[in-house]
């Protein structure tokens, strides 16, 4: 049997589903999710092993009309990868109509990288009405924007809707080439990213309102505890919440430090499941004015 493996991204809109569709295709939690838009802030690479391939599957965070210099940098991050995968996913909700902006982003997609598919996501909220009005919807754009999607399949993440379907699909127009990633392995994410991810996650359930945008988080340390030779192992980790105002900080921290007690409980446990041990973990909420446009911060961030 030949082998294939290959990178592709998913694009698309904030909110249109693709870190729960990554997070379908590895099989295991590696990009947050929330119902918050603009959740993803990184290119987070999710390696999917099966016997007749190797996909790398980049989740890349929503394409969106920035308001600022981090929205920028997002931006100009997803385009400069699309020219270095072998093929890239639209992802289309079913739930709602194609837009001006998915043609924005499927004309930025095309002016760099023509191997492209169609994902309808959200099958599970729509009617079947509605998935085959966003597919004949789609089928149009060839004739506008003069191109072939290689292929189309409305998937569900959340009830396993053709995700198998989807993964032949793409493994198939993949090159042929050996494995990229050694086995076993599920992302070439740092584990400090992954937990400042985690906590951030927690953080994002129960905010408000403009809040969400403003929350990030740093990991300043990230240690196995000493001395414990003859105990399970323990990490600590110390991380800050950064948001931009004192009123927001507030917010996080809660009445009485609830909700930062509710955010820390919530982070531990996931981490606790990333890392398959015990962890220690000690937050602080801080204030960095304006940090979504502070090129020092950004910078101290990796963006």
């Amino acid at each position: 049997m030949t082998f294939k493996s290959g990178f592709i991204s998913f694009v698309g809109r904030p909110n249109v589903g693709k870190s729960t569709l990554t997070n379908a295709l590895v099989g295991q939690k590696i990009a947050i999710v929330s119902d918050r838009p603009q959740t993803t802030r990184r290119l987070i690479r999710g390696i999917v092993h099966r016997s007749s391939g190797q996909i790398v599957v980049l989740d890349t965070p929503g394409m969106h009309k920035p308001k600022t210099l981090l929205g920028e940098r997002l931006i100009d991050l997803v385009i400069a990868s699309l020219s270095e995968v072998d093929a890239v996913g639209i992802c289309f909700p079913a739930t709602e109509s194609i837009g001006t902006g998915d043609k924005f982003i499927l004309q930025q997609v095309l002016n760099v990288n023509k191997n492209v598919f169609l994902v309808i996501t959200k099958t599970d909220a729509a009617n079947p009405s509605q998935i085959a009005e966003r597919i004949t919807d789609a089928m149009a754009l060839e004739n506008e924007f003069q191109f072939s999607w290689r292929f189309v399949v409305p998937v569900s993440p959340i009830d396993g809707t053709n995700i198998n379907e989807l993964e032949s699909e793409i493994i198939d127009i993949l090159p042929e080439g050996p494995a990229l990633y050694p086995d076993g392995q599920l992302t070439d994410q740092p584990e400090r990213e992954l937990v400042a991810e985690l906590i951030r996650e927690a953080a994002l359930q129960d905010l408000r309102e403009e809040l969400p945008h403003s929350v990030t988080v740093l990991v300043e340390e990230m240690n196995l505890r000493e001395g414990r030779e003859d105990a399970r192992p323990l990490m600590d980790i110390f991380a800050d919440i950064h948001v931009e105002r004192d009123s927001q900080k507030a917010i996080v921290i809660g009445k009485h430090g609830a909700q930062l007690r509710a955010i820390g409980t919530q982070a531990r446990l996931r981490i606790e499941k990333l890392l398959e041990m015990r962890v220690h973990l000690n937050l602080h909420v801080r204030v960095s004015p304006n940090w979504q446009s502070d090129p020092k911060y950004l910078g101290k961030l990796g963006f």
